[in-house]
């Protein structure tokens, strides 16, 4: 078997070999479709809600959170963020929009219809991605761990720690609840990891790599990988990145044959 050794160079520590460990499986992925995506958006959090999509994108002055119209990529409801928080991840839940920021530990809530404010909330640490199982709201704070989040309340009710073979996956940033899964963006790789949310174990490793070359052929200045939506109910899911041109449709395929990390 050829091991697939994806975070290497990225973490340091994940060049795994030895028989003993459990080899994972990699996938690759055909484009079913590919959408216009604001090439200015600094995509930070990703869901898909009822025909749209909603997006959070980051920088310090530049952060805000939209609804946008898929086929279009068209901008349909815009509402900046104060200048001194950096936009994080966003999630929906019953009437609500949830984000987080990056570094000043304060989340914020707002009306899911009108963008309205409604309130704000406390976590320690940093804040990166949500998503949600439709009972808990799960979040990412760059670490190798998930933590659970009450989402009535939003105090924090537990945590998971991520493991690749054993090995802690650190650098965890967007996040998405796929069909009893969590879908995970690896900061500053071409990967997006699938999580076994009753473990924490990664269970297989989606390569995008071929994108990103494609859209780095392009010409686009484009930054990493980062954004994933699901809609379920047509089974669709949507990735991106921060300020790409495109927002790509795809289905997994795989797994490739004789390719797994160790």
């Amino acid at each position: 078997m050829k091991p697939f050794r994806f975070l290497a160079a990225a973490l340091g520590a994940l060049a795994f070999a030895g028989s003993a460990r459990a080899e994972v499986p990699v996938y690759g992925y055909s484009v079913v479709k590919t959408h216009p995506h604001d090439p200015g958006a600094f995509t930070e959090g990703l869901f898909y809600l009822n025909g749209a999509l909603y997006e959070s994108t980051g920088l310090e002055g530049k952060s805000d959170i939209r609804k946008v119209q898929l086929a279009t990529g068209k901008v349909l409801q815009r509402r900046p963020i104060a200048a001194k928080y950096f936009g994080e991840g966003i999630i929906g839940w019953k009437g609500k929009l949830v984000e987080l920021t990056w570094k000043n530990e304060v989340g914020f809530t707002y009306d899911l219809s009108t963008f309205k404010p409604k309130g704000q909330f406390r976590y320690e640490g940093e804040g990166w991605a949500l998503t949600t199982d439709g009972k808990r709201i799960i979040m990412s704070d760059g670490t190798s761990q998930l933590r659970f989040l009450d989402p009535e309340t939003l105090a924090e009710t537990g945590r998971l720690d991520v493991t690749i073979n054993g090995r802690p996956l650190g650098a965890i940033n967007e996040l998405e609840w796929v069909k009893g899964e969590v879908f995970a963006n690896i900061w500053q790789t071409n990967y997006i990891v699938r999580i076994d949310p009753a473990n924490g174990k990664v269970t297989g490793v989606i390569d995008l790599t071929p994108m990103v070359n494609a859209e780095l052929a392009k010409g686009a200045r484009i930054d990493v990988l980062n954004g994933i939506a699901y809609d379920a109910a047509h089974d669709r899911l949507f990735v991106t990145g921060k300020l790409w041109p495109d927002l790509y449709e795809i289905k997994l395929t795989g797994p490739t044959p004789g390719v797994t990390v160790k």
